[in-house]
């Protein structure tokens, strides 16, 4: 095992090779990015409070506080955690596992084809072009994942979740009270069919899926409004609990989304063509350009 004690700004090239990367940072930023190279580099280029240990034991890398551990990492409390801060990126191969846990932090994880797993006490996280799975957890802090294809499992307290051109044929979200707009592209035709599985219980749900598709529907509010943007789908209820269910297509694919008192809106994202004919499309023209809460899609 190799070991560093980083107390100041530091770049380190690692000539043994990482096929797993572990991060924990408490405030300050996080960046892993996946490359094509063999080797593996690292940069803190700011820190502030107690070092950061960095150890390379086999193909595993891991930097973190020595007593900040990921067991346990959501229920992390330090009331002097405010005094620490670091700025750590990390150029890993696309194929590496990442861990990463972040307090009080920002996290961009970009370019992994690997296994990816997150977790935020505070601190948001932006997710890039991940083909792996990637298990997301969060207490307050908000996920973007943008053009992620592997399968996408999040679960948050408060913290919003926001999908952008998503085509991986599995998405399954729990929230407490945060927001969840999903705008979904069209996955790789002879793929597995879509499964998208989103609960909430006061939080807003919006979803923006591909038209045509082939889906099974079942959406239902027990207290929220509805919207729909299908003519195929109905509209069930008028007091109480109210839903939206039918077929798309062959319905080969299952979307189902629950909330208790958030609304619910299924919107419809045109068949790709010319920017030109999206413009003028009566299926442009009848899908709304917005969640329940106003966030544009």
């Amino acid at each position: 095992m190799t070991e560093w004690s980083v107390a100041e700004p530091t770049k380190l090239t690692l000539s043994d090779p990482v096929t797993c990367l572990r991060v924990r940072v408490v405030n300050g930023t996080v960046n892993v990015v996946g490359t094509d190279e063999s080797a593996a580099r690292l940069e803190v280029s700011s820190i502030e409070g107690p070092p950061l240990t960095v150890t390379q034991e086999g193909s595993t890398l891991t930097v973190t506080y020595d007593d900040l551990h990921w067991k346990g990492f959501l229920k992390w409390f330090d009331r002097h955690g405010f005094r620490r801060r670091a700025v750590v990126s990390v150029a890993v191969p696309a194929g590496t596992d990442v861990e990463v846990g972040v307090v009080g932090a920002g996290a961009v994880i970009s370019g992994i084809k690997g296994r990816t797993d997150v977790q935020c006490v505070t601190g948001d996280a932006t997710l890039v072009g991940l083909s792996g799975p990637v298990q997301a957890e969060s207490v307050s802090g908000s996920f973007e994942a943008h053009t992620v294809t592997g399968a996408l499992r999040v679960n948050t307290v408060t913290g919003d979740l926001t999908v952008i051109d998503g085509s991986g044929a599995s998405v399954k979200a729990d929230t407490v009270s945060g927001d969840m707009v999903i705008d979904l592209g069209a996955g790789e035709p002879a793929g597995p069919p879509a499964d998208i599985r989103l609960t909430s219980v006061s939080g807003e749900i919006a979803l923006r899926i591909p038209h045509p598709s082939d889906a099974e529907v079942e959406a239902s509010t027990t207290s929220g409004s509805v919207s729909n943007a299908f003519e195929d789908l109905r509209v069930t209820g008028q007091w109480g609990t109210k839903s939206i269910t039918g077929t798309l297509g062959d319905g080969r694919g299952k979307l189902k989304a629950t909330t208790v008192s958030g609304a619910i809106a299924l919107l419809r994202r045109p068949e790709p063509a010319g920017a030109d004919d999206l413009d003028a499309s009566p299926a442009s023209s009848a899908t709304p350009s917005s969640s329940p809460s106003g966030k544009v899609l």
